[in-house]
């Protein structure tokens, strides 16, 4: 059995796009719809724009939705997978990618939930950090302590797990975790306090959005990241989704999950190969590669 997997925020790459533009009248199409609908160019900051350009959330998360939705629907009948999963981001172009949203309805998601969150980025003084050689139960326990200002919040692969959170406090915490014998906390390039309670006003916007939308059955079934479990009713989906926004993701779970249910080969849908090493961290055995073109 074999699982399709989007990335999210951090696979962004300069010039992506452009040969999938070049590909077919269809991919040509789509951007274009796209630059429409972010109303400014996306399709021109994917290909001709910077390092810097393409790190700005607001571009980051469309420009990443884009590619990886178009290169699903370029693949046509090599698109069969048994389950299909996204990490953060990934989870919305998962979802576009079986039907469960429309093109442009999954766009305009994205649109919302990268604004939203940068507003909120600019409010709080939020940071995230990546733990490296710690036990999780170690690194919940001293996130408890902390009543909610620190939280753990991607669950990448056994031996690291990123917590989020008030900045201050996550610098503190990262010292307890060094003390306590985690072999690195790193905090991360990014400027908000991501999957934590301090995007709760983000969360609140996408809600709205997320209840104007019609969700669609999908087309096989979804891990989904704050359960880390399997979902096809529409109902269920789209309260996970807006759960997903001050949950964790629950990655590490949602693969081995998978794994459980047979699946032996993951293909990872998008720009990049970051899921593909994440996940030989999970499990050695299964196959990880991405479709070309």
């Amino acid at each position: 059995m074999k699982a399709f997997v989007f990335p999210g925020q951090g696979s962004q790459q300069i010039g992506m796009g452009k040969k999938l533009y070049e590909y077919s009248e269809v991919s040509k199409k789509l951007f274009n719809m796209a630059d429409k609908i972010m109303q400014f160019e996306i399709s021109k900051v994917m290909f001709e724009g910077s390092s810097d350009d393409l790190k700005k959330t607001k571009n980051t998360q469309p420009a990443i939705f884009i590619f990886s939705v178009i290169k699903s629907i370029l693949m046509k009948n090599n698109f069969n997978p048994d389950f299909v999963a996204g990490h953060s981001l990934g989870e919305l172009s998962a979802l576009t990618s079986v039907g469960v949203l429309s093109f442009e309805d999954g766009l305009q998601l994205v649109k919302l939930r990268s604004s939203a969150m940068e507003e909120s980025c600019k409010i709080l003084n939020g940071g995230m950090a990546a733990i490296i050689g710690c036990d999780n139960e170690i690194i919940e326990k001293i996130c408890d302590e902390t009543n909610g200002e620190v939280v753990p919040a991607n669950y990448n692969y056994p031996g690291q797990l990123v917590i989020s959170g008030i900045k201050s406090r996550v610098e503190i915490v990262n010292k307890i975790l060094i003390e306590k014998g985690a072999k690195r906390a790193i905090m991360l390039p990014v400027s908000g306090a991501f999957h934590s309670p301090l995007m709760k006003t983000a969360q609140k916007k996408l809600e709205e959005k997320i209840n104007e939308i019609e969700f669609n059955k999908p087309k096989c079934k979804i891990f989904q990241n704050s359960t880390g479990n399997m979902e096809s009713e529409p109902k269920k989906i789209k309260e996970n989704l807006v759960s997903q926004i001050t949950s964790p993701v629950k990655w590490s779970q949602s693969i081995e999950r998978m794994i459980k249910c047979g699946v032996n080969k993951f293909i990872e849908i998008g720009p990049g190969n970051v899921l593909q090493g994440i996940i030989k961290k999970i499990n050695k055995s299964v196959e990880v590669n991405s479709f070309e073109l």
